[in-house]
């Protein structure tokens, strides 16, 4: 156990190097992506981060400063202005900037305001960074308390999995539709993507995500919402699929996603009343690719823009030499 712990802290230790070393401070980082699931990385791969900042735009200024290089030559050119504009009105409030060298690592960075960070948490406006937090990551830097937040976010993914899921399904079953959630509708799936990419994911971190959401699940095993039994390699779940708590756990969601519910639901001064499991799983279903396609559509144009030609179309070609790779395995 100490050992574990050490090891731990020396990996958060070396994964924070980068904002020792390189960047102006931030309010919320975290460090993730399938490069950190197995081996330490190393320059043949790319360690992803998410920064937290409370003025992009100031903090873009004194990025460009220190590390103009990190930019393409016609965004350095335009500006701070220009580069937080394009993260808020065409893409989905961030920013990125792959492909950056530090020491023997290569990295790729995304600026989000905090504000932007933690409406995203809570409510899915956008489904793009929350999605991520749905999933296994190292925390590196919390101002806001961004954690505590996402626990409603993590509550939110495991509600919507369970309407999409049968009535029985294993442990494994669960966290592979929780870490599917944000890949719905997502464009770069059909060309650009690992089709194993999921898989890997959960299979790479699974005690993480036991870590994650072991705690929300005895909950709803207290609540009677579910009942388990160990069976194998991972726990089998069985879920009441009655009107009752398939109700509870569409109350659960974000209003957005309860809007969309069309037919077979009624309004209540309280929350909408939805009349089958099935439905609430389309309605879900429908709701997160709608949501999924336009963010990931938005942030594809905007890498785009951002990257310049040269850097764009290496990125995509090696997001979509690896995804070839998975389908001819």
């Amino acid at each position: 156990m100490v050992a574990a712990a050490a090891e731990e802290e020396e990996r958060a230790a070396e994964l924070a190097g980068p904002l020792r070393d390189l960047l102006p401070a931030v309010d919320f980082c975290c460090a993730y992506g399938s490069t950190l699931l197995h081996a330490r990385p190393d320059r043949t791969s790319m360690v992803d981060y998410i920064l937290g900042v409370a003025d992009p735009l100031q903090w873009h200024s004194q990025n460009l400063e220190r590390n103009p290089g990190h930019y393409s030559g016609w965004m350095r050119r335009l500006g701070a202005g220009a580069i937080t504009g394009l993260a808020d009105h065409v893409g989905a409030g961030v920013y990125f900037n792959p492909f950056v060298e530090w020491r023997d690592k290569r990295i790729k960075y995304g600026v989000v305001r905090m504000k932007d960070l933690a409406m995203d948490v809570l409510t899915w406006d956008r489904l793009y960074l929350s999605g991520r937090l749905q999933k296994p990551v190292h925390v590196l830097v919390d101002n806001w308390d961004i954690r505590k937040a996402n626990t409603i976010n993590l509550e939110m993914a495991t509600s919507a999995s369970l309407l999409l899921l049968p009535e029985e399904f294993n442990e494994y079953d669960l966290y592979a539709q929780i870490c599917s959630l944000s890949y719905m509708g997502d464009l770069r799936m059909l060309f650009a993507e690992d089709k194993d990419k999921v898989k890997k994911i959960v299979e790479g971190s699974f005690q993480s995500f036991q870590t994650m959401y072991r705690p929300l699940l005895q909950e709803y095993i207290a609540e009677g919402l579910l009942k388990t039994s160990p069976q194998g390699q991972h726990k089998t779940f069985w879920q009441d699929c009655g009107p009752s708590t398939t109700n509870e756990l569409f109350s659960v969601l974000p209003c957005a996603i309860q809007k969309q519910m069309q037919g077979g639901y009624r309004d209540t001064p309280t929350r909408t009343v939805v009349s089958s499991k099935d439905m609430a799983a389309n309605c879900v279903r429908r709701a997160l690719r709608r949501q999924v396609m336009v963010s990931s559509a938005r942030q594809a144009v905007s890498g785009l823009l951002a990257s310049g030609g040269a850097i764009a179309a290496q990125y995509l070609g090696k997001k979509m030499a690896k995804a070839w790779q998975s389908r001819a395995a």
